[in-house]
C-alpha cells in the first residue's frame, strides 16, 4: 500500500512550501521520524521511508549548532530523500531547507497544528491509509451502536436481514463485500468500497439505495467490528449452543472477535435474532452475561444456596 505526498497534502490540508513537483512521491511507512539523534550525528537507524516531522523542540536543537555543522546535518537528512518533510505551527525553517528541498527535490511543508497534534494526525491518517486491507464477503450493519458482521452462504438472507435492521432504524456500512483494515491492535475496521457505498442488492427487487429510500441517517461511512454473525443453514446433525456459554471467535489481522452461528429455519424472523444477538453481546461488553449469570443461579440451586 502507498499515497502520494499529494493525498497527504489535500486530506490534511497542509501548506507547500516548496517544492510542489515533488508531491507525486510516494509514501509508504506509516511511521515518523523525529530527526533528534540525526540532527547531533547519528544517522545508523536512520529510515528514508519515513516522513520527516520538525517540531519546535528540533528547530531549537538545530540552533545550537554552528552554521557548517547544521549545514552538514540539514543536507544529510536530505540525501536520504525522505517522502517530505512537514513543520508543525509556529516553527521557525531555516533557508537551508528551502535550498535542500529544492536540491534534492523533496517537499517541504507546513500544519496549522501544534508538534503533537499534528503527529498524532498524520499516525492516524497513515496507519488507516496505509494498513493491510482484507476483503470479506458478507454485510456490515451498526446495530445499537456495535458493528456486526454478518456473514453466510450466497442466498442466506443476508442483504434481506440487513434490509429489515435498516427499517428498524440500524445504520448500513457494506454490502456484499466488506473491506477490514487494523487501525490499532483488536480494533478492526469495516467499510464498503465505493462503487457500493450506500447501496444494498436484494434479491428479487435489485439494488436499492438505503439514503435514499431510509434518509442520511441510515448509513454511515465506516464502522469498528464489534461482533461476528454467521448465518447458516440447520443442520439437525450439528450442536447449536442453547445457553451462549461457549464462545467462538475469528480472527482478522492479528486481532480476534467474538462470532455467533445462528441456523436459519422457516419461520425463524433472522433480523431479530442477529439484533437481539448484538444486544445481547453489547451487554457482555458492559460486564453483564446472561448465560453465565443463569448457570451460577443453576449451580446455586443445586447446592441448596
Amino acid at each position: 500500500m502507498s499515497i502520494f505526498v499529494s493525498d497527504l497534502v489535500r486530506d490534511l490540508k497542509l501548506e507547500v512550501l516548496n517544492g510542489a513537483r515533488a508531491l507525486d512521491k510516494k509514501i509508504e511507512s506509516d511511521l515518523l521520524a523525529r530527526p533528534g539523534v540525526e540532527l547531533a550525528g547519528f544517522f545508523d537507524f536512520y529510515d528514508p521511508l519515513r516522513i520527516v516531522l520538525f517540531g519546535s523542540k528540533e528547530a531549537s536543537f538545530l540552533q545550537l549548532f554552528d552554521e557548517v555543522t547544521m549545514r552538514q546535518r540539514i543536507e544529510t537528512l536530505f540525501k536520504k530523500q525522505p517522502p517530505c518533510m512537514i513543520f508543525s505551527r509556529n516553527v521557525y525553517i531555516h533557508d537551508m531547507f528551502y535550498e535542500f528541498g529544492h536540491t534534492y527535490d523533496v517537499a517541504i511543508l507546513r500544519s496549522s497544528h501544534r508538534t503533537t497534534a499534528l503527529a498524532s494526525l498524520l499516525y492516524n491518517f497513515l496507519h488507516a491509509t496505509l494498513a493491510p486491507r482484507k476483503t470479506v464477503h458478507g454485510v456490515l450493519v451498526d446495530i445499537h451502536g456495535l458493528g456486526t458482521l454478518i456473514t453466510g452462504k450466497s442466498g442466506i438472507g443476508k442483504s434481506e436481514t440487513a434490509l429489515e435492521l435498516i427499517k428498524r432504524g440500524h445504520l448500513l456500512v457494506a454490502d456484499d463485500r466488506v473491506d477490514l483494515y487494523e487501525a490499532t491492535a483488536g480494533s478492526i475496521i469495516g467499510y464498503a468500497p465505493d462503487i457500493t457505498k450506500k447501496l444494498i442488492e436484494v434479491r428479487g427487487i435489485g439494488i436499492v439505495n438505503v439514503v435514499e429510500m431510509f434518509g442520511a441517517g441510515a448509513f454511515r461511512e465506516d464502522k469498528k467490528i464489534r461482533l461476528v454473525v454467521e448465518l447458516e443453514a440447520w443442520n439437525e446433525e450439528k450442536h447449536y449452543d442453547r445457553l451462549g456459554v461457549e464462545t467462538e471467535f475469528v480472527q482478522y489481522f492479528e486481532t480476534e472477535l467474538p462470532k455467533i452461528t445462528i441456523p436459519v429455519l422457516p419461520g425463524r424472523n433472522v433480523a431479530t435474532l442477529v439484533e437481539s444477538a448484538a444486544d445481547n453481546m453489547k451487554l457482555k461488553y458492559l460486564g453483564y452475561d446472561a448465560a453465565k449469570d443463569f448457570v451460577e443461579k443453576i449451580n446455586k440451586k443445586a447446592k441448596g444456596e
